[in-house]
């Protein structure tokens, strides 16, 4: 998978690409990481990506003519399955969209910053709209990084085990349920017997009835959703 990034401030990115699992998936060949810096397509002598809003008010909008450039060069290279623009007032992200978009093949992340991207380049390129959640950070370069995180490593072959991906939280529309491991005994605090005694089957159905208790007490909403989607969900 082919994943290009498109940011005013890119160092903000560097790390989160250089460790544990998303190293291991660029060294393996098995993500393509290009991140872009859009003071590079910007041609005044102040290399400028961000400008005053027409209307007057706070803060200040990423221009359209840099941003045009740089979509414009990478789509003329290549076809892209999505281009995608990292904003609060997107689709909320979840655990379905990263495993949809983890069988594309080519896609690019736009960050927005300050106030967002003028309104024209949603018009001329983007695809898709997504949010990390119901709140505002500095600018779309971490939500980006979580997207892409969540995506690659449901790549076959980028974890050592695929299936620790499916047993995630939320691939089944639940929590995961209380992991451990040794010592078995720790400060007074046993692990549970089911999880030692080698019955697969109990344990399967442990971890089941855990992770349904789980997601009722923390996230009833996961339920409803699955009680709208399965009437026999309860």
């Amino acid at each position: 998978m082919r994943i290009d990034i498109v940011s005013c401030v890119p160092d903000l990115l560097a790390g989160a690409f250089e460790e544990s699992i998303m190293k291991r998936a660029r060294d393996k060949g098995y993500l393509d990481l290009h991140i872009h810096n859009l003071h590079d397509y910007a041609y005044d002598r102040y290399r400028r990506t961000d400008d005053y809003p027409f209307g007057g008010g706070a803060g200040m909008v990423m221009m359209a003519e840099p941003i045009d450039r740089c979509l414009s060069a990478l789509k003329a290279e290549r076809h892209y399955d999505e281009v995608i623009y990292m904003t609060p007032d997107g689709v909320q992200w979840d655990q379905a969209q990263a495993n949809a978009y983890s069988l594309k093949e080519n896609l690019i992340l736009l960050c927005g910053h300050y106030k967002g991207v003028d309104e024209r380049v949603r018009q001329l390129h983007v695809t898709a709209e997504v949010s990390v959640g119901d709140y505002v950070v500095s600018g779309g370069e971490l939500p980006a990084a979580l997207v892409a995180d969540s995506i690659v490593r449901l790549i076959p072959g980028v974890l050592g085990d695929e299936q620790s991906a499916l047993s995630d939280s939320f691939q089944d529309g639940l929590l995961s349920p209380p992991v451990y491991t040794r010592p078995a005994e720790y400060k007074g605090m046993e692990v549970p017997q089911v999880l030692l005694s080698g019955d697969h089957a109990r344990i399967a159905a442990w971890r089941m009835e855990q992770a349904l208790e789980r997601t009722r007490s923390r996230r009833p909403d996961l339920l409803a959703a699955s009680a709208g989607d399965d009437p026999g969900v309860e």
